[in-house]
């Protein structure tokens, strides 16, 4: 699994919805329709060589005046002792590149440690204060999953899978989110989206699922049937994905590295032409073997 790849996707395809779970103060003055993603930064720390990329930036407007700002999300999977040392470069940099006003925010999306992490960079002196850099932190583990169960928002349904959960919780949150889910409108890619994170985050053991099964069973109807449904699309789809990765493995087995863009095709080919590559995979020999075959199967 690509952590960053999927934080990064849920968050642009949410960026709203995730603005307005979070940061309501930030929500009530951002202009809704005027949000341009610009290209990923990529910076080089001069004195030791590393390069970092810049998770999210956005030029933003103000709904009242229509000036221009910069939010920069940075989503952290692993503590480290000097990330708020690291946003304020990424800040300079970007105050730098556009001149603009720019709010950072952090998403820090790991496990452990529980403990709160700081949301300032201070560099001071003796006889002066030279900088204090405040940044907003969201600490998704130091959130709990209750306070957010009932709300309406695609972004708590994906990130409550993230958020601080009991063992003895863990269907009761998959079931929240399937739940809320159902309550939202989105459409087939979205709850796609929503549903590789939840399966990413959380995936439950046999012990789980049968609790899940017994909590789905309980709820009244319609909703027990609507759950019920989704459920059952959710497993046909991770099958025919799993299917999918079984496949790519025999072919790197047979043919070696696949070229992403090839298996990219791969992902997306439809239930039918999986079938059929399952049956033909043996027969292919070569790169060009395969790239034949997705071109006659496309």
């Amino acid at each position: 699994m690509d952590h960053d790849k999927i934080f990064k996707q849920l968050l642009k395809t949410f960026f709203v919805e995730f603005i307005a779970l979070f940061l309501p103060e930030l929500a009530a003055y951002l202009s809704r329709d005027k949000i341009e993603f610009l290209d990923k930064e990529i910076f080089t720390d001069l004195a030791g060589g590393s390069r970092a990329e810049v998770d999210l930036v956005a030029k933003c407007a103000f709904r009242d005046t229509g000036a221009c700002f910069i939010i920069h999300v940075e989503d952290q999977n692993n503590s480290q002792p000097r990330f708020g040392r690291r946003m304020f470069h990424y800040f300079a940099r970007l105050d730098g590149e556009y001149g603009l006003p720019v709010y950072p925010i952090a998403v820090l999306s790991y496990d452990a440690p529980l403990r709160a992490e700081p949301d300032v960079y201070i560099v001071e002196f003796p006889d002066l204060s030279v900088l204090k850099f405040k940044f907003r932190t969201i600490q998704l583990n130091r959130l709990n999953w209750k306070d957010f169960a009932e709300t309406e928002n695609p972004v708590a349904s994906a990130l409550m899978a993230k958020m601080h959960i009991e063992a003895k919780d863990r269907a009761s949150v998959k079931l929240a989110c399937m739940r809320m889910m159902l309550r939202i409108p989105l459409n087939a890619a979205q709850r796609a989206l929503i549903r590789e994170f939840i399966d990413s985050y959380l995936r439950l053991n046999a012990a789980e699922r049968a609790e899940y099964e017994q909590k789905t069973d309980n709820l009244n109807s319609p909703e027990k049937e609507n759950v019920m449904a989704m459920t059952n699309e959710w497993t046909e789809a991770g099958m025919a994905l799993g299917e999918k990765k079984m496949l790519l493995k025999l072919l790197q087995r047979q043919l070696g590295d696949i070229p992403l863009e090839v298996a990219g095709q791969i992902e997306k080919l439809s239930n039918d032409a999986t079938d059929a590559l399952a049956n033909a995979v043996f027969s292919i020999k070569s790169a060009g073997d395969l790239e034949d075959w997705l071109a006659s199967h496309g």
